[in-house]
């Protein structure tokens, strides 16, 4: 809800972020008297204007007579097309009486399944490839015993999206980890070396990471979604688990098993190699003194040291979000989302600065659920007044902040062009502090053997705390496939930074 003009405009950015993950909301929002309407009154706003993109529906209430049926309308409207309505009500017309019924609602959509035919033809495709590949998303998280049915009949390894991991991850032997740019190289050689793709719910948007030449299956309850990421050869619009419970007697079962084998393989050694940097006495061997010369001169701590700590020490239900950035990038390498573990983000809009706002929100709608919110130190200084919000109305948040004095992700993808960082900078500040000046219970960490103990005492701790973590900036997560000229990028950026930081010690010496 939002009150008259600015108040109503604040609930946009949100509302797009609901747009984009097909979340059925209403927005109810205020507007000013009717008399006055188009006389460019007072924080007067034209809301049916402002919010015609992001809504399936957007009306402005006029008289009481308009209800209940606007309002079924519009929440009916939500449902059934899985976004988001706005109804304006102008101020007199709040005050007014209501003599009208009370509305009724549409049960959610119900279950699809495609014809007979078409599931003979996916199967027929799937029973003539040597090798599947299937990449699975959000809309197939209600449906974990299908896909490792249809997983296992396959003998397919399994590429998981971020939002995928929801229910699907954990005890899984066929998955092999995201693609894309949180992703790993064992992935991505899973897709591009199946001769089928199988796509389960996803609409998965980074195009250059899709295998060429490879026929495809894919399945989505949205038929608008069927190939607008890739070319598809066979379409199949239903739900998720409906369509493999159907699709799964007509699979004959694949005995070779060398494709997911091999897959596996790459992927274990790939967590295996990861492990090491999620070790707080890393740096002390070797490899890891050598690796510091590189990008960790400073010595501070690897942000995998932090991220494995939160995934040892969360309990099985918690809910988290995590900001757009670097801290969604080791949330998916090294959170395990096992278990009832939930996941919110602004994975399809990127939002800047959601993940505290959203664990306000969760720890609002079940204050005995443990709710992490997984913060950038840019994230959370762009809405650091929430840290009153936290304290005002008691939230027993843990808000964990991966603090490297960076706007990591631009960064990353400056140095991935080639070009030294410019503008990500930001000081060095003492987080923790200001929470305790808001208030709130907060820990300050600066070294990689105080992060275990820190993350279990604040995850431990009753009521709301801020964990500031002081994370290595110059930390390297390549994409599942890194281009030549992403890498050759890297050298060159890190080489001219090096120079420049020479440079500028030179000068103040």
């Amino acid at each position: 809800m939002g009150t008259v003009g600015p108040g109503a405009v604040h609930l946009l950015n949100g509302l797009y972020d609901a747009k984009k993950s097909h979340a059925p909301v209403l927005a109810v929002c205020g507007q000013v008297p009717s008399a006055e309407l188009g006389s460019d009154h007072f924080q007067e706003v034209d809301n049916d204007a402002v919010f015609r993109d992001v809504a399936e529906f957007c009306r402005t209430v006029t008289d009481p007579a308009q209800l209940p049926y606007l309002l079924e309308l519009a929440v009916n409207t939500a449902y059934a097309r899985s976004g988001v309505a706005v109804l304006t009500v102008p101020g007199d017309i709040g005050a007014r009486p209501l003599s009208a019924a009370g509305p009724r609602f549409i049960a959610q959509r119900p279950e699809t399944v495609p014809t007979w035919p078409l599931l003979d033809q996916a199967a027929h495709l799937l029973d003539g490839a040597a090798k599947v590949t299937m990449l699975v998303g959000a809309g197939a998280r209600e449906a974990r015993e299908e896909v490792l049915a249809v997983a296992d009949a396959l003998s397919a390894p399994m590429v998981l999206t971020l939002q995928g991991k929801e229910e699907i991850e954990q005890d899984n032997p066929f998955q092999v980890g995201q693609p894309g740019p949180l992703g790993n190289p064992a992935a991505q050689h899973a897709l591009d070396d199946c001769d089928v793709l199988l796509m389960v719910g996803t609409d998965f948007p980074y195009r250059d990471w899709y295998p060429r030449g490879k026929t495809v299956v894919q399945i989505d309850v949205e038929g608008a979604h069927i190939g607008r990421r890739v070319p598809v050869d066979l379409g199949l619009v239903g739900d998720s688990a409906a369509t493999l419970e159907a699709l799964l007697p007509k699979l004959t079962t694949k005995p070779d098993r060398d494709h997911l084998a091999r897959s596996r393989r790459r992927y274990e050694t790939w967590r295996e190699r990861q492990q090491h940097l999620a070790d707080p006495d890393y740096e002390a061997g070797v490899a890891g003194r050598v690796r510091r010369q590189f990008d960790n001169r400073a010595r501070a701590i690897r942000p995998a040291v932090l991220a494995a700590a939160i995934d040892r020490h969360a309990k099985a239900d918690a809910v988290f979000t995590s900001d757009t950035g670097m801290s969604t990038v080791w949330f998916a390498r090294f959170v395990t989302l096992g278990g009832n573990r939930r996941l919110l983000g602004s994975y399809n809009l990127g939002s800047t600065a959601n993940a505290l706002p959203q664990a306000l929100g969760a720890a609002q709608l079940d204050r005995t659920r443990q709710t992490i919110g997984l913060c950038g130190d840019g994230g959370v200084t762009t809405v650091m007044g929430e840290l009153l919000t936290v304290v005002d109305h008691d939230l027993p948040v843990k808000i964990v902040v991966f603090n490297n004095s960076r706007l990591g992700m631009v960064k990353q993808e400056q140095e991935q062009s080639g070009l030294p960082e410019f503008g990500t900078r930001l000081k060095n500040r003492d987080l923790a502090a200001i929470a305790r000046a808001c208030g709130l219970h907060a820990v300050r960490v600066e070294r990689a053997a105080d992060v275990d103990s820190a993350v279990r005492d604040a995850l431990g701790h009753h009521g709301p705390v801020l964990l500031d973590v002081v994370t290595n900036a110059d930390e390297i997560a390549l994409p599942s496939a890194p281009t030549a000229a992403q890498v050759w990028g890297f050298a060159r950026a890190k080489a001219k930074e090096r120079i420049a930081s020479a440079h500028d010690g030179d000068a103040a010496r």
